[in-house]
């Protein structure tokens, strides 16, 4: 459908960089991802989202795209791999695109670039705490569901497949986002070391101060540390649920993708 018009297939953005209601990239292309991803093995379930899950979606896409500047984060190949239309493409993507935007990009002064990338970090830090949040509490809902479906007498006949696709899909989500912050932190990280060749100035000093605080998160992120145990910090999940849903049973098994 979006073959021709590459460009309109990226998401639209609505203020504050939040995703504009569409039926177009919230229902029609969904669903033809989701075929396309059974017809390739890979898991999909068609349990509605929790509350929880769609809040990560939302936290979660503001770092899987760049609506502040040009597509220099692949917004529309972004898109395609968000609705599955395509698989994991963000793998191949360029860490020079954010410095190469900076420097095509006319400013009255080349201290203003300094300024620009300090300011896309301190945002990107601003945003971490709520999202990591977010994720925390989807990976408590997915560790509920795996007690649940194993306690309830009518649940329903293929609840543990259900449960396990679900579960894929959140992991692949959470390790799009984690793959999308470390992208984000080498490409602020290769800017500044070219501007400091091209143009040097001492704003250079706040960039890399600011770096030096986005790289704990980024750390954080690659060690699965999303309800930020390992640091002494908050564990953010939910109350606790009735007794009969944390009664243990062995974990559901992750489907393996078929090729």
């Amino acid at each position: 459908m979006c073959a021709g018009l590459l460009v309109g297939c990226a998401r639209p953005t609505g203020d504050f960089g939040r995703a504009a209601p569409s039926v177009l990239h919230d229902e029609i292309l969904p669903t033809i991802g989701a075929s396309r991803a059974a017809a390739d093995g890979e898991p999909v379930s068609d349990f509605n989202l929790t509350d929880q899950e769609r809040e990560m979606h939302d936290r979660v896409w503001r770092f899987l795209i760049a609506p502040h500047t040009r597509d220099w984060f692949y917004d529309t190949a972004v898109e395609w791999q968000r609705t599955r239309l395509a698989g994991t493409v963000d793998t191949q993507f360029l860490a020079d695109r954010y410095y190469a935007t900076l420097r095509s990009t006319q400013f009255q002064s080349s201290r203003v670039r300094y300024r620009k990338v300090e300011n896309d970090i301190v945002i990107d830090i601003a945003t971490l705490p709520t999202t990591f949040a977010a994720i925390c509490r989807v990976i408590e809902v997915d560790r509920q569901r795996a007690i649940a479906v194993g306690n309830v007498a009518l649940g329903r006949p293929d609840g543990r497949e259900q449960v396990a696709a679900r579960k894929w899909e959140n992991q692949e989500k959470i390790a799009w986002f984690t793959r999308a912050l470390d992208y984000r932190y080498t490409s602020y990280s290769l800017a500044l070391d070219r501007l400091l060749v091209e143009t040097p100035h001492e704003e250079a000093r706040a960039v890399d101060a600011q770096l030096a605080m986005l790289e704990p998160w980024v750390l954080r992120a690659k060690a699965g540390d999303f309800c930020l145990s390992a640091t002494g910090g908050n564990v953010f999940k939910d109350s606790g649920h009735p007794s009969r849903y944390e009664t243990y049973v062995a974990p559901v098994e992750i489907p393996t993708i078929r090729k």
